[in-house]
């Protein structure tokens, strides 16, 4: 591996010449140019779709250019495997993860190392690395029983192994607490200072302008600007990727307070399994054209409250859960979605969609119910195409049709589709986990806007996300979970992000005060 000391300051770390890419029917990369310098954090922006996974997994050695060339300090470098790609020193944290179901976390960073170390020695740099990054992890834990953000950290940790001379980090703060950011940006900045390049991808375009010192950004596989960050602002680079002026989401006005549609009742559920997380006493109310917001670091109940939501697992009492006066605690999903509640999981590859399925089919799989897709037993084709068809244009998304796999979609791009599919079938509630992960700048203001859209016609809204900036723009009122426990709500005007930031960091001290009135939009 090559050390992390600075080279000449004019040989470029890695650099990019020409570089194409095409697969069938979509050219991912044209012609494309970039240059990373040692010691510097450099963006790479766009919309999904706009090429930039396809650009770094060819610097990973996942896939190689039709054409261009690649050079790794001024040599030309061209990395047939990821082993290469490590082997000359860079690391690579995805924003889909890797991992072994089956295996707990120890087992699957072995498995991304290349040399050999016993599980005690491996456990003990695991640790120091968690502790040195504020990443709480129990290297002991199966995969399987772990949240989404979860194992993103063991991506992170798994890459910071390596001592990369380059690392790509794509969306690594999306389960981050406001102050785990700032950990991380003060990490990231001294691993720059000693030497080492860093490609950075985030749809957090404010990340962008503190972190970065130059960004490119792509459109539609081409590079459209390279830009100073620090000169910019969130909404010019916004408008750079999607090459028109950026639209703030429009929230209308809420004269009054609606009645009730959702109401939980002292609802604690066990622990699903060992390592997930007991629900304990939660209650609250959403109004009709509310949305309310739940923050909390991954792993502190936000799947198991979904679940308790949505019908996969099932309350003790019936009337622990209510939907427009329903009980319906002991109901199952299908039956609640005939009530009137949709809901998106956390996680969309397995769980919100299956890959090797068509759009139309994971459209059928959720909408049969609300949209008559399965008139006296048997299943609609034609009218589950139109759906997805329908889904595909109201929200931009970028695939070959309803009969194209859901794998075949870029993780934005699916994302946009399952958020779709739910928000046009018209619910009176909808849960959603997560609802921008992994979406580009011009998208999630597209779903914001379909949300406040919804709930302005009198859905109640319930909105579960680690993305504070989010919640604040979005929502009406806040709570947080933690440990299972949901705090007093609160309008989110009268709380700042310091103070949400430390109970989701399990600073219990740090109390929001009761309070469950209703914020009108404004």
């Amino acid at each position: 591996m090559t050390t992390n000391a600075r080279p000449r300051d004019w040989i470029a770390r890695l650099e990019m010449r020409s570089i194409t890419k095409a697969f069938p029917g979509v050219i991912a990369n044209s012609d494309v140019h970039l240059s990373v310098q040692p010691g510097e954090i450099h963006a790479l922006l766009g919309e999904n779709g706009a090429g930039k996974s396809t650009l770094v997994k060819m610097i990973y050695g996942i896939m190689a250019p039709d054409s261009g060339t690649m050079l790794w300090e001024g040599q030309e470098y061209r990395a047939p495997n990821p082993r290469a790609a490590r082997k000359q020193g860079i690391g690579m944290v995805f924003q889909h993860f890797s991992l072994f179901e089956a295996m707990d976390v120890v087992e699957n960073i072995a498995l991304g190392l290349d040399s050999a170390i016993s599980r005690s020695a491996l456990d003990r740099e695991i640790r120091a690395v968690m502790d040195k990054y504020g990443l709480r992890l129990d290297p002991r834990r199966i995969i399987a029983t772990l949240s989404v953000g979860e194992r993103q950290r063991i991506e992170i940790v798994r890459a910071l192994l390596l001592n990369p001379c380059l690392l790509i980090m794509d969306e690594p703060t999306s389960v981050l607490t406001p102050q785990e950011v700032e950990d991380l940006f003060v990490t990231l900045r001294r691993l720059a200072s000693e030497g080492c390049s860093i490609l950075y991808i985030s749809h957090k375009l404010h990340e962008i302008v503190e972190l970065c010192d130059r960004a490119t950004i792509l459109r539609g596989g081409k590079v459209v600007a390279t830009c100073d960050p620090r000169k910019e602002t969130p909404r010019s680079m916004g408008e750079m990727m999607i090459g028109s002026d950026f639209a703030d989401p429009a929230r209308g006005v809420a004269n009054t307070q609606g009645a009730v549609r959702l109401s939980m009742r002292d609802l604690s559920l066990p622990k699903p399994d060992d390592f997930g997380v007991a629900l304990q006493s939660i209650s609250f109310d959403v109004h009709a054209g509310e949305i309310f917001g739940i923050a909390g670091v991954a792993g502190n109940g936000q799947n198991e409250l979904l679940d308790a939501l949505s019908g996969e697992s099932l309350a003790d009492r019936n009337d622990a859960i209510r939907i427009d006066k329903d009980p319906m605690g002991r109901l199952g999903p299908t039956k609640r979605r005939a009530l009137g509640l949709c809901a998106v999981p956390e996680e969309r590859n397995g769980h919100a969609a299956i890959g090797n399925f068509t759009l139309a089919d994971n459209a059928f799989l959720s909408a049969r119910t609300r949209m008559g897709l399965d008139p006296n037993g048997i299943i609609d084709r034609s009218g589950a195409e139109a759906y997805a068809q329908a889904v595909i244009k109201r929200f931009s998304v970028k695939a070959l049709g309803p009969r194209a796999l859901a794998g075949s979609l870029s993780g934005g791009n699916l994302q946009k589709f399952i958020m779709g599919r739910e928000i046009l079938q018209n619910p009176s509630v909808l849960v959603i986990c997560q609802p921008t992960w992994g979406v580009d700048a011009g998208s999630a203001a597209a779903i914001h806007q379909a949300i406040i859209d919804l709930a302005n016609a009198g859905s109640a809204v319930i909105v579960i996300s680690q993305d504070l900036d989010e919640l604040l723009r979005l929502c009406d009122r806040l709570s947080v979970i933690n440990g299972g426990k949901l705090s007093a709500s609160r309008v989110v005007n009268e709380v700042s992000v310091e103070e949400l930031g430390l109970l989701m960091g399990g600073h219990h001290d740090q109390t929001i005060a009761s309070g469950g009135t209703h914020a009108p939009r404004a």
